[in-house]
């Protein structure tokens, strides 16, 4: 189907028009709202890339629910922003600049690459604004509000300064994980969103005791290249460890005995020895390398290659003796902290090598494309020396750069922190008065991610970005913290920071500049760093209004959020970053309720790749064919609410289409045909219309009840089934009443379309919006009006047409097992049910769809439908002329005739056929307005009744 073959499609182009030129949005925002204010947050995007379906299901779900809240009488005001720093960004504009390292930035200038980043931020924003409205979602993109904005990152300021004040800020040296690419460290759920599956070599190197000549002890480890940086070997003092001898070589090996059996696998070994952890304690070792060892210089020298205790070493894997490496690894951190032994840091933060390590200097320790090559070449190195006892390819899961996938080192780096750790127990119970959807996403994966939660590292090396407030004088170390512009002006006497175009520009290198006396009579200068992005995400709540510097008593009387949404990816993302600074400000939650839904993948479970395209394209393959209101749909009522993974299915989508949009269109198309006035709500006893009116009820009940639990998919599953029983149960039931221009039928379709209209607001906007201006609805928009209030419930009268067309489906399965098509009429149905006995409405229904004369109830039936299929010469003669009227009924509609016109009636039989249409000709030609049939040669449509085949075909 093309663009242009949807009328769906051009009606959602035409209402997006009309609610752009009559500012619906802002007429929703500026209506009364009794109920106050509902706070909606909405997490930023990066402006980089186009919109894709990871911004489409979200923003679907942070739609439908301020529109629904809007018509339950609250304000909601939607604010746009956008994600402005960080790697994502830098990393774009390298590869645009072809730079390659830190060093290359800053030769090209960083004042040059910032304006670079700033520039490339909303290059999209056009396009942005262009298909979020088309997706039909309510959000001021005007009013927005950027992460690089000066009154943004004021906001940021102040909370790092009162994060500080708190006690909760401090700068540390520990081993976290660098990105060797981008130079800089990654915070703790930064890296729990970049791991890959690698093929990886491990080691295990024979270190010879220092005074025991031919004996070794067996360390095993997964990364090799940290070899180098070995100062110590550690081993659990409570266990027993043994000698072993193999091969008949004058090696003499020393490792743990639960070890021996996998250590040595199939080579022939020999155990002559045994003894504690405890007997090596303090034992020393010749190095492998001794590119440090020599150094006289080296701090703690003296405690270097030596075993040590440390409870952390296993039975599990490798030899019971852990290869310590100070300068990469948390273990070998604080057990070198522990035993203040030397730090040897061989490898750069660029990944390197540095030059002394002359065997391996500028390599990269992990490359990207082949993270062991390098292990390899020190595996083959440790073999030429004869310190190689074995070497093995292992496949594991390992941590990579989330932006431009380079393999993680675990490297002991100085960093700006936030402790968590202090405020941990405040962040399960504010976390604990929040509401998720699903919930066992936060009793499960965050609770379990915040218990077990490390302190924050929240500055980076970096460039782009918001600045650490933080200057320090070189002279006495004296450090000033600033919280604000006037603070930073009061206390540089007047200095601000100014680009060229003479603006305030908080970012590098205008921020470098501003300089702040000492006591001391020195200068204090700023800290290089800069935040993490996630820490400007964090803050958000406060940075998006300015606060505390406006806004101020708005947002303490409308704080936490009432609602957020985004993916289960932002579970160790957002969500936590939020959660942190709430609870570290405030002691509160960030926000009352929040929705976590799951990833599209594409159809093939695969993720969703653009180099693959292995996904429709959003806009031109699947809006542009379909309509935004069938994509939202689609997504709504699926396992995606549950934070759960959906490959995504175009047919999905255009089943979407068919069976509820367009079905619903048609119901609509039908009703403006027949209401030449729009009647007023006239009532009706009628029983289809009492059902269809119950069934709305029910409607409204179920999709208030799920809306208000936050449950989407729950909210949006019955409009299938509701649009399907409006269609092919109640309209085709009460066609005829309405063509004939029964008020009370069209009274009751038109209250019925409106009320769903107002139901499916929040889910279907265009089409809900065609609904409420074809039928006339109060007011200028459906999205103006306020939500449907149910009725009394008549719950007897849906539970009695639910065993009606239980009946009407066993009939109609009967029939079908008789080989006896529906057109023929048959004199009873027996049923054993007796639930609807003596209720004639329900029982002429039943009559009707099975085409029987009369309903019969006999308990004792063995079975739940009986039928008689005794057809007598009465009802085969009705039989057949139910097939002549269907068949002539047919022709009409396809020449075009309307309704009231007259048309004769020719027919090409033979004799039985002519004496068959003869014997009720007088029935057809009042049924069908024919002015006469005709018996001659045709060339028509061909028609079997019985075993008569004729030819036939209408004329004027």
């Amino acid at each position: 189907m093309d663009k242009k073959d949807s009328p769906i499609v051009k009606r959602e182009e035409e209402t997006l028009l009309f609610w752009q030129e009559n500012k619906i949005f802002e007429k929703s925002l500026a209506q009364d709202s009794p109920k106050g204010e509902y706070v909606f947050y909405d997490g930023p995007p990066f402006g980089t890339g186009l919109p894709h379906y990871g911004h489409m299901l979200p923003g679907t779900i942070k739609d439908a629910i301020p529109r629904y809240k809007t018509m339950r009488g609250f304000h909601v005001d939607r604010k746009w922003g956008w994600d402005c720093h960080g790697l994502p960004v830098e990393n774009l504009i390298e590869k645009e600049l072809n730079l390659k390292t830190k060093n290359d930035i800053e030769a090209y200038g960083i004042e040059k690459f910032n304006k670079a980043c700033s520039d490339s931020v909303l290059r999209y924003e056009s396009d942005w604004k262009k298909i979020i409205p088309r997706l039909g979602r309510f959000v001021d993109m005007e009013d927005d509000y950027k992460t690089m904005d000066t009154s943004y990152t004021e906001s940021v300021w102040w909370v790092f300064k009162t994060l500080h004040e708190k006690g909760l800020i401090y700068e540390g040296f520990k081993s976290m994980h660098l990105c060797p690419r981008c130079e800089t460290t990654l915070s703790n759920f930064e890296v729990a969103e970049g791991y890959q599956d690698i093929k990886d070599m491990s080691v295990t190197a024979e270190f010879e005791l220092a005074d025991e000549q031919n004996t070794y002890i067996l360390a095993w480890t997964t990364t090799p290249w940290t070899l180098v940086g070995n100062v110590a070997l550690a081993v659990h003092k409570d266990m027993e460890y043994v000698r072993v001898t193999s091969g008949g070589k004058d090696k003499t090996y020393i490792l743990a005995r639960d070890r021996v059996a996998d250590v040595f696998g199939d080579r022939e070994y020999e155990i002559t020895g045994s003894l504690l952890g405890s007997d090596l304690l303090g034992r020393s070792y010749k190095p492998l390398f001794d590119y440090y060892s020599q150094k006289e210089d080296l701090p703690n020298r003296e405690n270097g290659w030596k075993v040590y205790g440390g409870d952390f070493v296993t039975m599990e894997d490798g030899t019971g003796i852990v290869h310590i490496a100070p300068a990469f690894g948390d273990d070998d951190m604080k057990l070198g902290v522990e035993k203040n032994l030397p730090f040897v840091q061989h490898v750069g933060k660029d990944g390197r090598f540095k030059e002394e390590v002359l065997a391996f200097k500028g390599l990269s320790a992990k490359p990207k494309g082949n993270p062991r090559e390098t292990d390899e070449l020190v595996a083959t190195w440790l073999k030429e020396n004869n310190f190689l006892f074995s070497s093995k390819i292992y496949e594991h899961s390992y941590p990579h750069c989330w932006r431009c996938d380079t393999p993680l080192l675990n490297y002991a780096a100085d960093s700006w922190f936030v402790k968590v750790t202090a405020v941990k127990d405040k962040m399960i119970k504010a976390t604990l008065e929040s509401r998720w959807v699903p919930g066992f996403i936060r009793d499960g994966r965050f609770l379990k991610g915040v218990e077990s939660a490390p302190d924050w590292a929240i500055s980076r090396s970096r460039y782009w970005g918001a600045p650490l407030p933080v200057w320090k004088c070189k002279s006495c170390k004296e450090m000033s913290v600033i919280g604000s512009l006037a603070e930073l002006k009061e206390k540089s006497n007047g200095s601000e920071p100014k680009n060229k175009e003479g603006k305030t520009d908080m970012h590098r290198p205008y921020i470098d500049d501003v300089i702040l006396p000492c006591v001391c009579g020195g200068e204090m200068r700023r800290i290089p760093e800069v935040f993490d992005c996630w820490f400007e995400s964090g803050a958000m709540p406060y940075a998006q209004r300015h606060y505390p510097f406006e806004n101020k008593e708005w947002f303490e009387n409308n704080f936490p959020a009432d609602f957020i949404s985004e993916g289960l990816d932002q579970t160790r993302g957002w969500f936590y970053s939020l959660t942190v600074l709430a609870t570290a400000l405030f002691e509160k939650p960030a926000f009352k309720n929040l929705v976590v839904h799951g990833m599209i993948m594409a159809s093939d479970g695969k993720k969703m790749s653009k180099r693959l395209k292995n996904y429709p394209d959003m806009i031109e393959e699947v809006v542009d064919v379909y309509g935004a209101d069938a994509l939202r749909l689609y997504l709504l009522p699926t396992q995606l609410m549950r934070s759960e993974e959906m490959n995504f299915r175009l047919e999905g989508v255009e089943e979407v289409y068919k069976k509820t949009l367009m079905r619903l269109a048609n119901v609509v198309a039908f009703y403006e045909l027949y209401a030449s006035a729009t009647p007023v709500d006239k009532g009706s006893d009628n029983i289809l219309d009492r059902w269809i009116l119950a069934r709305l009820n029910a409607l409204v009940v179920s999709v208030t009840d799920s809306m208000e639990a936050y449950e989407l998919d729950k909210a949006t599953r019955p409009f299938v089934d509701f649009v399907d029983d409006l269609s092919t149960w109640y309209l085709r039931r009460s066609r005829e009443r309405m063509k004939a221009g029964d008020e009370g039928a069209l009274s009751t379709l038109r209250r019925v379309l409106l009320t769903l209209a107002q139901a499916l607001a929040p889910f279907a906007p265009f089409m809900a919006e065609d609904v409420w201006r074809r039928l006339q609805g109060e007011g200028e928009s459906v999205h103006l009006s306020r939500w449907p209030v149910a009725n009394e419930m008549d719950e007897g009268v849906l539970e009695e047409m639910r065993v009606v067309r239980e009946i009407v489906s066993l009939g109609q399965e009967a029939r079908a097992v008789a080989g006896i098509k529906v057109r023929q009429p048959l004199k009873e149905l027996r049923i054993k049910n007796q639930e609807l006995r003596g209720k004639d409405e329900f029982l002429a229904l039943i009559q009707d769809e099975v085409n029987v004369k009369s309903v019969v109830f006999i308990e004792s039936l063995e079975s739940a439908v009986e039928i008689d299929t005794n057809i007598t010469s009465e009802l085969q003669a009705e039989g057949q002329l139910r097939d002549l009227v269907r068949a002539v009924q047919d022709l009409r509609k396809k020449a075009g005739r309307a309704q009231g016109d007259f048309v004769s009636l020719v027919v090409d039989t033979d004799a039985d056929g002519m004496a068959l249409v003869q014997k009720i000709e007088s029935e057809l030609k009042n049924t069908t307005k024919l002015r006469a049939v005709l018996y001659e040669a045709v060339q028509g449509e061909t028609l079997s009744i019985g075993e008569t085949v004729m030819r036939i075909r209408i004329v004027e």
